[in-house]
């Protein structure tokens, strides 16, 4: 397999590895001529007479169809009936002035609801999860932010839902449709979220409706992947029992396949609300009030210990909806025997009914069971302000930020910079196709070739380098100080569930709060950007370490301690080489997390990618827009393809299947 071409008669062979030290060698020594003086230009930088106008080509595309074919008039249509709905969940959750004319309902009934909800999934513990979160909410004084975000999020959601399953179905059914799709998910999955923003501006207005149609198709990847996957697991007995009891297309279909595919069903529903959530707040740059616009906001003046109070109340309710729709997949439906009162059969949905009419009409009787005012809530956010401000201005504090700031931005990360900008095209591009051959490789490495091309051919290579610059240094900080965490935290069950935990919150927390403490301690500088992305990238490569490595057979670790290895032996030549193929996943997730958040991190005032796509915003270039969005996702697939094709192959090699 290793094996690329072979010379009988010279008894050569030319493996992968070879090719692609060759491939590295050959770049060096382009690299070297370029320092040399000799290398022609045009073998360094493409000259900008050969970049084809591909925003200009788009831009006239994108018009042809928003005016000629009249989508934009169809997109405005659709508006006005988007608009109403958001308006009527607007009324009920914080009592915009709109139809029904019914709210807003009481902060007090909606705990309750989510209380016995809770219950009815997981018991006392879920039901004090789901109401104390809400009752969490009220009291800190965020009622009403976080109703404009959850207005939005009831609409964006089950739209996502409803889309997906569709499309999963259509995919499963039809293999042409399958075909179609699954190159587009692939993009959508590894496009910045800036490029979501522009379109949905331009087609459906600034504020909420542009905020609901990016979420919504921010979300729908998942649902998709899982509804497809779910009906092709679907026993083929099972499939036979419906046909032989003589239902039709449509009944086994509704019978048969979707009940047999709940699970997977349902952990794509999980997926979706996980992901709405997170596009929900960042909607926030396109005029959508809700918790994201209070946080950009609290960012703008530097206000941590506010940020922090909003990121907290995302985080919670961002995990009670994972453990709610976690449980709603396990919960299996409930049978009672026959002549059972209905009231009884229900007597949950009674009690839940029964406690919002209660406090709805408590509300209007008890102004705190119905609004907490500013003065009421017991935010603390001010005190953490002037704590954080003065622990920052002491003297060994600037002192320690200061000498980092030095010593990583001057001396390392600027020169590696440098260095990477430096580096010719061609010369750039061979090295990655060499890095996907040696790994994945040939088609991965053709595709790395082209993917990297088409970035050249963009006209925004050095913007692109810029942007892969940060992603690398900030990985490799994150596999420094992820690694290890990963590896003695997986020695004790204690300590696994309490990183994993703190990996859980790190990761629902909103992504744009880890800019504020990364500016605050190391200013506008490489520093503070990397600080960002490494936090953020650290998390998927600490638990797929402790995954992986708790995942070892005890069988093989047991052999190892019967033959004496030491504990450093064992985990070099046992458990570390077992659990690569999962900790890979964890490093591939590492850098698309990193593609992600690099693109955030463009607050700060860097010079890649993610600048350009924040200055589009502005604007009506969706050219532009498309571009630079094309341009990460290119180089985001480029890791994507090779390094689970390298799990995967590694993982058949230790027979332990994909």
């Amino acid at each position: 397999m290793a094996v690329l071409t072979t010379d009988p008669v010279a008894g050569l062979a030319l493996t992968r590895p070879r090719a692609a030290l060759l491939m590295v060698v050959l770049a060096a020594v382009l690299t070297l001529l370029h320092y040399a003086g000799v290398l022609p230009a045009v073998l360094h930088r493409l000259p900008e007479a050969w970049i084809p106008p591909f925003a200009a080509w788009l831009d006239a595309g994108f018009n042809f169809i928003k005016d000629d074919l009249g989508l934009l008039a169809l997109t405005r249509f659709l508006t006005e009936g988007l608009e109403w709905v958001l308006d009527a969940t607007a009324n009920l959750f914080f009592g915009q002035r709109r139809w029904p004319y019914l709210g807003p309902i009481p902060w007090t009934a909606i705990a309750a609801v989510a209380a016995v909800v809770g219950y009815y999934l997981g018991g006392w513990r879920m039901a004090l999860l789901g109401g104390g979160v809400f009752v969490w909410t009220a009291l800190i004084g965020q009622w009403k932010i976080a109703m404009q975000t959850a207005s939005v999020l009831v609409v964006a959601a089950p739209l996502a839902f409803v889309i997906g399953l569709s499309l999963g179905i259509a995919g499963w059914k039809y293999a042409w449709v399958s075909r179609a799709i699954k190159p587009v998910l692939s993009v959508l999955q590894t496009l910045p979220f800036f490029t979501y923003l522009l379109p949905a501006v331009i087609f459906f207005k600034v504020g909420p409706t542009a905020g609901a149609v990016a979420t919504t198709i921010y979300a729908i990847p998942p649902m998709i992947l899982m509804t497809t996957l779910g009906l092709q697991k679907v026993p083929h007995e099972v499939i036979e029992a419906g046909h032989m009891s003589g239902c039709t297309r449509w009944q086994l279909l509704r019978h048969v396949y979707l009940p047999s595919a709940r699970r997977e069903i349902l952990v794509g529903v999980n997926q979706v609300i996980m992901l709405s959530l997170a596009m929900v707040v960042l909607t926030a740059f396109i005029g959508m009030p809700g918790l994201g616009a209070k946080l950009l906001a609290m960012m703008g003046s530097f206000k941590l210990g506010r940020s922090f109070e909003i990121g907290i109340t995302i985080v919670l309710i961002a995990v009670m909806l994972d453990r709610m729709s976690k449980a709603w997949a396990l919960k299996q439906p409930e049978h009672h025997e026959r002549g059972t009162p209905w009231w009884k059969q229900h007597a949950l949905l009674l009690i839940g009914i029964g406690a919002f009419v209660f406090f709805c009409i408590l509300g209007q009787f008890v102004e705190v069971a119905s609004d907490i005012g500013r003065r009421q809530n017991f935010s603390q956010g001010k005190l953490m302000d002037d704590l954080i401000k003065d622990f920052l201005a002491l003297g060994w504090v600037n002192a320690i930020t200061g000498w980092i700031r030095y010593v990583v931005n001057v001396q390392i990360l600027i020169p590696f910079r440098n260095f990477l900008l430096s580096i010719p095209t061609p010369a750039f591009i061979l090295a990655i196709a060499a890095f996907a051959l040696w790994l994945g490789g040939r088609k991965q490495a053709w595709l790395a070739a082209l993917f990297f091309g088409l970035v050249a051919l963009s006209g925004w290579w050095d913007r692109s380098v810029i942007t892969l610059y940060s992603v690398i240094s900030a990985v490799t900080l994150a596999l420094l100080f992820g690694l290890p965490i990963g590896i003695i935290a997986s020695r004790d069950e204690k300590w696994s569930r309490r990183v994993l935990l703190a990996c859980d919150t790190a990761q629902t927390f909103p992504s744009f709060v880890y800019l504020i403490p990364a500016i605050m301690l190391f200013g506008i500088t490489d520093v503070a950007v990397i600080f960002s992305i490494l936090i953020f990238a650290m998390v998927p490569l600490t638990r797929y370490t402790i995954e992986g490595l708790r995942t070892v057979p005890e069988e093989m670790t047991e052999a190892a301690d019967m033959s004496g290895a030491t504990r450093m032996q064992k985990l070099w030549k046992v458990q570390l080489p077992l659990a690569l193929p999962t900790m890979a996943v964890g490093f591939n997730q590492a850098i698309m997390f990193a593609f992600f958040m690099v693109i955030i991190a463009a607050f700060i005032g860097t010079q890649d990618l993610g600048q350009e796509l924040q200055r589009t915003l502005a604007g009506t270039d969706m050219g532009k827009n498309f571009v630079l969005g094309i341009c990460v996702s290119l180089m985001a697939l480029t890791f994507d393809l090779t390094i689970l094709k390298w799990a995967n192959d590694r993982k058949r090699a230790l027979g332990l299947g994909e």
